[in-house]
Protein backbone atom coordinates (compact mmCIF):
# COMPACT_ATOMS: atom_id res chain seq x y z
CA UNK A 1 0.00 0.00 0.00
CA UNK A 2 1.08 3.79 -1.10
CA UNK A 3 1.34 6.08 1.85
CA UNK A 4 3.55 8.21 3.58
CA UNK A 5 3.93 5.19 6.44
CA UNK A 6 5.26 2.95 3.48
CA UNK A 7 9.05 2.72 4.07
CA UNK A 8 11.35 3.29 1.19
CA UNK A 9 13.83 0.82 0.62
CA UNK A 10 17.60 1.84 -0.16
CA UNK A 11 20.12 -0.96 -1.54
CA UNK A 12 23.04 -0.29 -0.03
CA UNK A 13 24.49 1.36 2.60
CA UNK A 14 28.00 2.85 1.36
CA UNK A 15 28.48 6.52 1.13
CA UNK A 16 26.48 7.55 -1.50
CA UNK A 17 23.59 4.93 -0.43
CA UNK A 18 23.34 6.92 3.35
CA UNK A 19 23.34 10.34 1.74
CA UNK A 20 20.48 9.48 -0.54
CA UNK A 21 18.89 7.57 3.20
CA UNK A 22 19.70 10.95 4.77
CA UNK A 23 17.63 13.27 2.27
CA UNK A 24 14.91 10.43 2.03
CA UNK A 25 14.41 10.05 6.01
CA UNK A 26 13.62 13.82 6.26
CA UNK A 27 10.03 13.06 4.39
CA UNK A 28 9.89 9.22 4.51
CA UNK A 29 10.54 6.04 6.74
CA UNK A 30 13.86 4.23 5.20
CA UNK A 31 14.76 0.60 5.32
CA UNK A 32 18.25 0.15 4.42
CA UNK A 33 19.42 -3.17 2.97
CA UNK A 34 23.08 -4.06 4.08
CA UNK A 35 24.98 -7.41 4.26
CA UNK A 36 26.48 -6.57 7.95
CA UNK A 37 24.67 -6.28 10.91
CA UNK A 38 26.73 -2.97 11.77
CA UNK A 39 24.07 -0.34 10.86
CA UNK A 40 21.57 -2.25 12.35
CA UNK A 41 22.92 -2.50 15.92
CA UNK A 42 24.04 1.25 14.75
CA UNK A 43 20.66 2.50 14.76
CA UNK A 44 19.60 0.35 17.28
CA UNK A 45 21.95 2.16 19.90
CA UNK A 46 21.83 5.54 18.53
CA UNK A 47 25.33 5.69 17.46
CA UNK A 48 26.99 7.28 14.75
CA UNK A 49 27.19 4.83 11.51
CA UNK A 50 30.71 6.02 9.67
CA UNK A 51 30.21 9.14 10.75
CA UNK A 52 26.89 9.32 9.92
CA UNK A 53 24.21 10.59 11.86
CA UNK A 54 20.88 7.82 12.49
CA UNK A 55 17.76 10.10 11.54
CA UNK A 56 14.94 8.27 13.68
CA UNK A 57 13.00 7.49 10.27
CA UNK A 58 16.03 5.04 9.38
CA UNK A 59 15.74 1.00 9.56
CA UNK A 60 18.01 -1.62 8.75
CA UNK A 61 17.40 -5.23 7.22
CA UNK A 62 19.55 -7.71 6.05
CA UNK A 63 16.67 -9.38 3.74
CA UNK A 64 16.34 -8.46 0.28
CA UNK A 65 12.51 -9.99 0.57
CA UNK A 66 11.95 -7.57 3.52
CA UNK A 67 12.94 -4.49 1.35
CA UNK A 68 10.77 -5.82 -1.67
CA UNK A 69 7.69 -6.94 0.87
CA UNK A 70 7.87 -3.33 2.63
CA UNK A 71 8.69 -1.04 0.01
CA UNK A 72 7.68 -0.26 -3.14
CA UNK A 73 10.09 2.70 -4.10
CA UNK A 74 13.48 1.15 -3.73
CA UNK A 75 16.24 2.56 -4.75
CA UNK A 76 19.75 0.26 -5.38
CA UNK A 77 22.89 2.33 -4.82
CA UNK A 78 25.99 -0.24 -5.02
CA UNK A 79 28.89 -0.70 -6.81
CA UNK A 80 28.08 -1.72 -11.24
CA UNK A 81 30.14 -4.61 -11.03
CA UNK A 82 27.49 -6.50 -8.48
CA UNK A 83 24.25 -5.05 -9.45
CA UNK A 84 23.21 -7.95 -11.83
CA UNK A 85 24.28 -10.27 -9.67
CA UNK A 86 22.05 -7.84 -6.65
CA UNK A 87 19.30 -8.17 -9.36
CA UNK A 88 18.95 -12.15 -9.62
CA UNK A 89 18.96 -12.20 -6.20
CA UNK A 90 16.34 -9.58 -5.35
CA UNK A 91 14.48 -10.47 -8.37
CA UNK A 92 12.22 -13.08 -6.98
CA UNK A 93 10.27 -10.90 -4.26
CA UNK A 94 10.10 -8.21 -7.03
CA UNK A 95 6.15 -6.99 -8.05
CA UNK A 96 5.25 -5.24 -11.44
CA UNK A 97 3.96 -2.44 -9.31
CA UNK A 98 7.65 -1.95 -7.77
CA UNK A 99 9.54 1.29 -9.21
CA UNK A 100 13.26 0.97 -8.69
CA UNK A 101 15.11 4.48 -9.06
CA UNK A 102 18.94 3.70 -8.67
CA UNK A 103 21.77 5.51 -8.27
CA UNK A 104 24.63 3.86 -9.94
CA UNK A 105 27.70 5.37 -12.10
CA UNK A 106 28.68 2.52 -14.43
CA UNK A 107 28.16 0.19 -17.01
CA UNK A 108 28.47 -4.30 -17.43
CA UNK A 109 30.33 -5.16 -20.13
CA UNK A 110 28.94 -8.90 -22.03
CA UNK A 111 32.09 -10.51 -23.07
CA UNK A 112 32.34 -13.78 -25.31
CA UNK A 113 32.95 -16.57 -23.43
CA UNK A 114 36.31 -17.01 -22.55
CA UNK A 115 37.06 -13.27 -23.10
CA UNK A 116 38.37 -10.76 -20.47
CA UNK A 117 38.02 -7.05 -20.87
CA UNK A 118 41.31 -6.50 -21.20
CA UNK A 119 41.76 -8.73 -24.29
CA UNK A 120 38.81 -6.76 -25.98
CA UNK A 121 39.79 -4.18 -28.95
CA UNK A 122 36.73 -3.18 -30.01
CA UNK A 123 32.98 -3.34 -28.17
CA UNK A 124 29.70 -2.68 -29.45
CA UNK A 125 26.78 -1.16 -28.01
CA UNK A 126 24.67 -4.35 -27.77
CA UNK A 127 28.08 -5.73 -25.34
CA UNK A 128 27.52 -2.55 -22.66
CA UNK A 129 24.75 -2.63 -20.30
CA UNK A 130 23.26 0.63 -18.54
CA UNK A 131 21.95 -0.38 -14.73
CA UNK A 132 18.38 0.03 -16.40
CA UNK A 133 18.64 -2.43 -19.11
CA UNK A 134 20.22 -4.92 -16.20
CA UNK A 135 16.99 -4.22 -14.55
CA UNK A 136 14.61 -5.06 -17.15
CA UNK A 137 16.33 -7.91 -18.27
CA UNK A 138 16.39 -9.69 -14.91
CA UNK A 139 13.20 -8.52 -13.31
CA UNK A 140 9.14 -8.06 -14.05
CA UNK A 141 9.69 -4.18 -13.06
CA UNK A 142 9.00 -1.61 -15.87
CA UNK A 143 8.77 1.69 -13.61
CA UNK A 144 12.61 2.22 -13.23
CA UNK A 145 14.38 5.71 -13.04
CA UNK A 146 17.85 7.07 -12.43
CA UNK A 147 19.38 9.75 -10.09
CA UNK A 148 22.50 11.85 -11.15
CA UNK A 149 23.97 14.90 -10.44
CA UNK A 150 26.55 17.33 -8.34
CA UNK A 151 25.63 15.16 -5.46
CA UNK A 152 28.87 14.59 -3.25
CA UNK A 153 28.12 12.52 -0.22
CA UNK A 154 30.12 13.99 2.37
CA UNK A 155 28.70 17.62 1.08
CA UNK A 156 25.13 15.90 1.30
CA UNK A 157 26.04 14.83 5.21
CA UNK A 158 26.76 18.69 5.76
CA UNK A 159 23.79 19.68 4.65
CA UNK A 160 24.80 22.35 1.97
CA UNK A 161 22.58 23.52 -0.68
CA UNK A 162 22.58 21.28 -3.36
CA UNK A 163 20.81 19.74 -6.63
CA UNK A 164 20.13 16.31 -8.51
CA UNK A 165 18.19 14.97 -11.64
CA UNK A 166 15.52 12.05 -11.24
CA UNK A 167 15.36 10.42 -15.15
CA UNK A 168 12.88 7.88 -16.26
CA UNK A 169 10.45 7.41 -19.02
CA UNK A 170 7.69 7.31 -16.55
CA UNK A 171 6.37 10.69 -14.92
CA UNK A 172 5.12 8.84 -11.86
CA UNK A 173 8.61 7.59 -11.37
CA UNK A 174 10.13 10.81 -11.31
CA UNK A 175 7.37 12.29 -9.25
CA UNK A 176 7.57 9.50 -6.76
CA UNK A 177 11.72 11.04 -6.64
CA UNK A 178 10.54 14.04 -6.50
CA UNK A 179 8.97 13.55 -3.56
CA UNK A 180 10.78 11.38 -1.15
CA UNK A 181 14.44 13.33 -2.15
CA UNK A 182 12.88 16.89 -1.76
CA UNK A 183 14.18 18.79 1.01
CA UNK A 184 14.80 22.22 2.01
CA UNK A 185 18.64 21.98 0.96
CA UNK A 186 17.76 19.88 -1.56
CA UNK A 187 16.16 20.45 -5.26
CA UNK A 188 15.35 17.83 -7.49
CA UNK A 189 15.06 17.78 -11.39
CA UNK A 190 13.44 16.22 -13.70
CA UNK A 191 14.00 14.93 -17.44
CA UNK A 192 12.97 11.97 -19.69
CA UNK A 193 16.37 11.45 -21.09
CA UNK A 194 16.87 8.15 -19.20
CA UNK A 195 19.91 6.50 -20.93
CA UNK A 196 20.91 10.58 -21.32
CA UNK A 197 21.26 10.86 -17.47
CA UNK A 198 22.41 7.71 -16.99
CA UNK A 199 25.66 8.07 -19.86
CA UNK A 200 26.21 11.38 -17.73
CA UNK A 201 26.57 9.89 -14.89
CA UNK A 202 29.05 7.01 -16.33
CA UNK A 203 31.51 9.38 -18.24
CA UNK A 204 32.29 12.08 -15.98
CA UNK A 205 34.29 9.96 -14.21
CA UNK A 206 36.43 9.61 -17.23
CA UNK A 207 37.11 13.03 -16.97
CA UNK A 208 37.45 13.32 -13.12
CA UNK A 209 40.12 11.49 -13.59
CA UNK A 210 42.15 13.69 -15.68
CA UNK A 211 41.05 16.53 -13.69
CA UNK A 212 42.77 14.76 -10.62
CA UNK A 213 46.23 14.29 -13.02
CA UNK A 214 46.05 18.03 -13.50
CA UNK A 215 46.18 18.97 -9.96
CA UNK A 216 48.63 16.34 -9.33
CA UNK A 217 50.99 17.53 -11.84
CA UNK A 218 50.44 20.99 -10.29
CA UNK A 219 48.93 22.70 -13.49
CA UNK A 220 46.53 25.41 -12.55
CA UNK A 221 42.79 26.46 -13.35
CA UNK A 222 43.24 27.31 -17.15
CA UNK A 223 44.17 23.88 -17.63
CA UNK A 224 41.18 22.23 -15.63
CA UNK A 225 38.87 24.10 -17.70
CA UNK A 226 40.23 23.44 -20.77
CA UNK A 227 39.86 19.53 -19.70
CA UNK A 228 36.33 19.96 -18.46
CA UNK A 229 35.35 22.13 -21.78
CA UNK A 230 36.57 19.32 -23.61
CA UNK A 231 35.91 16.81 -21.60
CA UNK A 232 32.19 18.12 -22.07
CA UNK A 233 32.13 17.52 -25.44
CA UNK A 234 33.66 13.82 -25.63
CA UNK A 235 31.01 12.86 -23.45
CA UNK A 236 27.82 14.29 -25.03
CA UNK A 237 29.98 12.70 -28.91
CA UNK A 238 29.37 9.13 -26.71
CA UNK A 239 26.00 10.24 -25.65
CA UNK A 240 24.97 10.69 -29.08
CA UNK A 241 26.62 7.50 -30.46
CA UNK A 242 24.97 5.72 -27.73
CA UNK A 243 21.41 6.67 -28.77
CA UNK A 244 21.63 9.61 -26.13
CA UNK A 245 20.90 13.43 -27.06
CA UNK A 246 23.30 15.96 -26.16
CA UNK A 247 21.01 18.11 -24.30
CA UNK A 248 21.06 16.11 -21.47
CA UNK A 249 24.66 16.69 -20.96
CA UNK A 250 23.95 20.12 -20.41
CA UNK A 251 22.24 20.25 -17.21
CA UNK A 252 22.93 19.13 -13.67
CA UNK A 253 23.57 15.43 -13.94
CA UNK A 254 26.31 16.16 -16.99
CA UNK A 255 28.02 19.80 -16.74
CA UNK A 256 26.68 20.20 -12.98
CA UNK A 257 28.44 16.76 -11.88
CA UNK A 258 31.29 17.23 -14.22
CA UNK A 259 32.62 20.57 -12.29
CA UNK A 260 31.79 19.01 -9.11
CA UNK A 261 33.60 15.93 -9.44
CA UNK A 262 36.48 17.50 -11.62
CA UNK A 263 36.60 20.11 -8.99
CA UNK A 264 36.85 17.89 -5.40
CA UNK A 265 39.14 15.83 -3.69
CA UNK A 266 36.43 14.67 -2.21
CA UNK A 267 36.00 12.44 -5.71
CA UNK A 268 37.37 9.06 -5.69
CA UNK A 269 37.96 9.20 -9.66
CA UNK A 270 39.78 12.31 -9.06
CA UNK A 271 41.68 11.39 -6.07
CA UNK A 272 42.63 7.80 -8.82
CA UNK A 273 44.37 10.36 -10.86
CA UNK A 274 45.80 12.96 -8.58
CA UNK A 275 48.17 9.69 -6.68
CA UNK A 276 48.77 8.52 -10.33
CA UNK A 277 50.29 11.81 -11.01
CA UNK A 278 52.12 12.36 -8.08
CA UNK A 279 53.81 8.85 -8.71
CA UNK A 280 51.29 5.99 -7.17
CA UNK A 281 50.95 2.65 -9.01
CA UNK A 282 47.52 2.10 -9.86
CA UNK A 283 47.77 -1.14 -8.11
CA UNK A 284 48.60 0.53 -4.75
CA UNK A 285 46.03 2.84 -5.06
CA UNK A 286 43.48 0.53 -5.96
CA UNK A 287 44.48 -1.46 -2.90
CA UNK A 288 44.34 1.43 -0.44
CA UNK A 289 40.38 2.12 -1.89
CA UNK A 290 37.65 1.32 0.48
CA UNK A 291 35.27 2.22 -2.32
CA UNK A 292 35.08 1.71 -5.72
CA UNK A 293 36.08 4.11 -8.57
CA UNK A 294 34.05 3.22 -11.27
CA UNK A 295 35.90 5.33 -13.43
CA UNK A 296 38.74 3.06 -14.19
CA UNK A 297 36.60 0.67 -15.56
CA UNK A 298 34.27 2.70 -17.43
CA UNK A 299 38.07 4.25 -19.47
CA UNK A 300 38.43 0.40 -20.19
CA UNK A 301 34.89 0.55 -21.67
CA UNK A 302 34.24 3.72 -23.31
CA UNK A 303 38.07 3.18 -25.64
CA UNK A 304 36.87 -0.16 -26.79
CA UNK A 305 33.81 1.60 -27.69
CA UNK A 306 35.32 4.70 -29.34
CA UNK A 307 37.85 1.86 -31.53
CA UNK A 308 34.51 0.25 -32.74
CA UNK A 309 33.02 2.94 -33.40
CA UNK A 310 36.09 5.21 -35.10
CA UNK A 311 35.21 7.98 -32.35
CA UNK A 312 38.16 10.23 -32.08
CA UNK A 313 37.68 10.39 -28.07
CA UNK A 314 40.98 11.99 -27.39
CA UNK A 315 40.94 12.59 -23.62
CA UNK A 316 39.67 9.01 -23.00
CA UNK A 317 42.49 6.90 -25.02
CA UNK A 318 45.02 8.95 -23.45
CA UNK A 319 43.50 8.24 -20.35
CA UNK A 320 43.30 4.55 -21.09
CA UNK A 321 47.19 4.80 -22.02
CA UNK A 322 48.32 5.95 -18.82
CA UNK A 323 45.86 3.70 -16.91
CA UNK A 324 46.92 0.24 -18.73
CA UNK A 325 49.84 1.22 -21.01
CA UNK A 326 52.38 2.22 -18.67
CA UNK A 327 52.39 5.85 -20.23
CA UNK A 328 53.21 8.59 -18.10
CA UNK A 329 50.95 11.21 -16.90
CA UNK A 330 53.50 13.56 -18.10
CA UNK A 331 53.62 12.05 -21.52
CA UNK A 332 49.62 11.66 -21.79
CA UNK A 333 48.83 15.16 -20.96
CA UNK A 334 51.80 16.61 -23.30
CA UNK A 335 50.45 14.39 -26.40
CA UNK A 336 46.95 15.57 -25.59
CA UNK A 337 48.55 19.40 -26.29
CA UNK A 338 50.00 18.58 -29.32
CA UNK A 339 46.89 17.30 -30.86
CA UNK A 340 44.43 19.86 -32.74
CA UNK A 341 41.48 20.27 -32.58
CA UNK A 342 38.61 22.03 -34.72
CA UNK A 343 35.71 23.02 -33.54
CA UNK A 344 34.77 24.67 -30.19
CA UNK A 345 30.90 23.11 -29.82
CA UNK A 346 30.88 20.64 -32.14
CA UNK A 347 28.37 18.37 -30.27
CA UNK A 348 25.19 20.45 -31.09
Amino acid sequence: MKSNDTPVGIIGAGSFGMAVASLISQNRKVLIYTRTQDLGDAIHQGKLYRDWELHPNMMATNSLQEVAERCYLIFPIIPSSSFRALMKELSPFLRPDHILIHGIKGLEVQLPEGKTLEEMEHLTRDQVKTMTEIIQEESVVKRIGCIAGPNLSKEIKAGYPAATVVASRFEEVINEGIDVLRTENFRVHSNRDLLGIELCGVLKNIMAIGSGMVTGLGFGENTRSMLIARGLAEMALFGKKLGATPHAFLGLAGVGDLVATCNSPLSRNYSVGKRLAEGESLHAILGSMTEVAEGIKTVQIATKLANHYRMPALITKKLYQILFEDKTVEQGMQELMNISFTEDVEFL
